[in-house]
């Protein structure tokens, strides 16, 4: 509050002190131009003087505003028609996603028009092209995506392949992607649709050709790679067993894996399956024996009563060394009753396949005890067997069923 006094005071005694300056020499300004003449004192002329400078500092100022203010609509003219197109490209793109194609390019390509990087837009008007089943623009609107931009052609590439992939034109994906595939580090992706490709056209030599750069660069989680290599690899045991000389063929196929998958249980048990219906019966057995010898596998020991070595008296004996170990197995004993019954120990054979049934009731032990007391004369006996085998995952609904003495449908009054 002193403060504020103290500046008053100032300015009136300012104020008294000019007045007097100004009563004692009010000065004299002339001021002519030709035949006119401008008369006036010192201090009149001073105020004359900043009233003039004020005005030329507003009239600068308003040409200025004016001049920027054109920039300035301009600049707003442009947002204007940036955000337009920015909503145009989402419409499009929400329309693309609920397969509305015709209504979702016409926005995408409107949406272009005034979008700084139009790229997205000519790229999703092809894929909308694309489910027209219009060919031509979809090729016109993928042009126009690698002329919008220089680095556009590995997108625009990955983008055909896609469609290719989508249509069931896996050959001329494969073409796409072998160009697109110069810079596997920075684009995994064309790895894993080469993939895609290659599994479409069942391609398992390229597969298999493909599957250290899959791993290299961790395309697929870990466990869907090892599922991809172990179908691979199964899918080429299998075509080595139909070629010329299948036995020979399917051998060096099997040696030419790694040493893990050869331990692998399911690519083992697919070898050993290849081997004995190629009558490799003497093979089968060696890799059986070797295997279980390792790790032991309910599964290739079922398989093994399929192999017809040069003994079956020593196949069973074999078998029955397992015993010791693996006695709550029922797969090894439906394998012992089966090489019992092909050395025809048929009280044997019953023993083995009774073990197997109290542990497991399945379809395939069934069958075996059907046949097996079938033939031993046990007829109702073999027919419950065959019976539980046949309905075992067959739930049928409850219903009334006829008396024994009951007559026949066709026979009813």
């Amino acid at each position: 509050m002193r403060s504020v006094f103290a500046l008053i005071l100032i300015a009136l005694l300012l104020g008294v002190g000019v007045v007097a300056v100004i009563e004692t020499d009010p000065g004299y300004v002339l001021i002519a131009y030709g035949n006119y003449t401008l008369e006036t004192s010192l201090w009149v002329g001073l105020v004359l003087l900043v009233l003039f400078t004020l005005l030329v500092y507003g009239a600068v100022r308003l040409v200025r505003k004016l001049f920027f203010g054109q920039r300035s609509v301009a600049h707003w003219m442009g947002a204007r028609r940036g955000r337009q197109a920015a909503r145009l490209t989402n419409r499009g793109l929400i329309n693309y996603i609920e397969g509305n194609w015709q209504k979702s390019r016409r926005q995408l390509l409107r949406g272009a028009r005034h979008n700084e990087t139009p790229m997205i837009n000519y790229l999703m008007a092809a894929r909308a092209s694309s489910e027209l089943g219009e060919q031509d623009k979809m090729r016109e609107f993928l042009g126009e995506a690698e002329r919008s931009d220089a680095q556009a052609g590995i997108a625009v590439e990955l983008t055909q392949a896609e469609i290719k992939l989508d249509a069931g034109q896996y050959e001329q994906a494969v073409a796409t992607l072998v160009r697109a595939r110069r810079n596997a580090a920075r684009h995994p992706h064309v790895l894993d649709l080469l993939r895609q490709a290659y599994l479409g056209l069942e391609d398992w030599d390229n597969l298999a050709a493909l599957l250290p750069d899959l791993t290299r660069h961790q395309v697929l989680p870990a466990a869907d790679l090892a599922a991809l290599e172990r179908q691979v690899h199964r899918r080429r045991l299998q075509l080595a067993a139909r070629g010329g000389d299948a036995t020979q063929a399917l051998q060096q196929r099997w040696q030419e894996l790694p040493a893990q998958w050869k331990r692998d249980r399911d690519l083992l048990r697919a070898y050993v399956a290849l081997l004995i219906t190629q009558d490799a019966h003497d093979a089968a057995e060696k890799v059986c024996l070797r295997a279980l010898k390792r790790d032991w596998d309910s599964e290739l020991v079922r398989l093994y009563a399929f192999v017809h070595g040069a003994s079956d008296s020593k196949q069973l004996s074999q078998a029955e060394s397992w015993l010791e170990e693996h006695r709550d197995d029922a797969q090894l004993l439906l394998c012992l009753g089966r090489l019992a019954a092909r050395c025809e120990l048929w009280g044997k054979a019953r023993d083995y396949l009774e073990a197997s049934y109290k542990l497991q009731h399945t379809p395939e032990v069934c069958a075996e005890l059907g046949r097996l007391l079938g033939a031993l004369g046990e007829p109702k006996v073999s027919a419950r067997y065959f019976e539980e085998g046949l309905l075992r995952d067959v739930k049928l609904p409850e219903l009334p069923m006829p008396s024994a003495g009951a007559k026949r449908l066709g026979n009813e009054s």
